[in-house]
Formats: structure tokens, C-alpha cells, sequence
């Protein structure tokens, strides 16, 4: 489960880095002022920074999510060990009786 929650993670950041990395020599190469630049490349940064908080965010819930269900099932199956080794427990406490039934009943 981590696995897929890091390699999610890692996928997002570098497809956020590499359309921020694109953005920005796009912008440098292209013919403007340096003050109109440096706008478009503060205000890209910001839509790219609010756009992976959201991602992380997104990303964040699904795992809590994920873990909340894996508990769940990691108890449920506690549980159903639990009951089976009771039941198996009696099972074994109940035979050394039959067992001693059976050979009065022959006696």
C-alpha cells in the first residue's frame, strides 16, 4: 500500500516539476519584458504550488482511507482467528471427555 501511495506521490511532483520546468523556459525564451516575466513565472509558480497542495491533499485522504480499511480487515481477521481457535479449544477439551465416555460405556 505504501508502495502505490509513494509511487503516486513521486509521479505527481514530477509531473508538477516538469510542467513548472516547462513553463518557465517557455517563458524566458519567449520575447517580454523582464518584469512581465518574472509575473508570469511568480504567478505560474503559484498555480503550480497550489495545484500540488491540492494533489498531496487528494493523495493524503485516499491513504488514511486505505489505512482505516486495512485496519478494519486486520481486526476482523483477529477476530475471526480468535473465534476459531476457541472453537478448535473446546473441540480438544470436549474429546479427552468422549474419550473417557466410551470407555466406561465398554467397561
Amino acid at each position: 500500500m505504501e508502495n502505490k501511495s509513494s509511487s503516486a506521490v513521486e509521479i505527481t511532483l514530477s509531473f508538477l516539476l516538469g510542467t513548472a520546468t516547462g513553463f518557465i523556459l517557455g517563458v524566458l525564451f519567449a520575447p517580454a519584458e523582464g518584469k512581465e516575466t518574472r509575473r508570469k513565472i511568480r504567478d505560474q509558480a503559484e498555480r503550480t504550488g497550489e495545484k500540488a497542495k491540492e494533489r498531496y491533499e487528494k493523495l493524503s485522504k485516499e491513504a488514511e482511507k486505505s489505512l482505516q480499511k486495512a485496519k478494519t480487515k486486520s481486526k476482523e481477521g483477529v477476530e475471526a482467528i480468535k473465534d476459531f481457535i476457541d472453537k478448535k479449544k473446546k473441540e480438544i477439551s470436549k474429546k479427552p471427555e468422549e474419550e473417557k465416555e466410551e470407555t466406561t460405556e465398554t467397561k
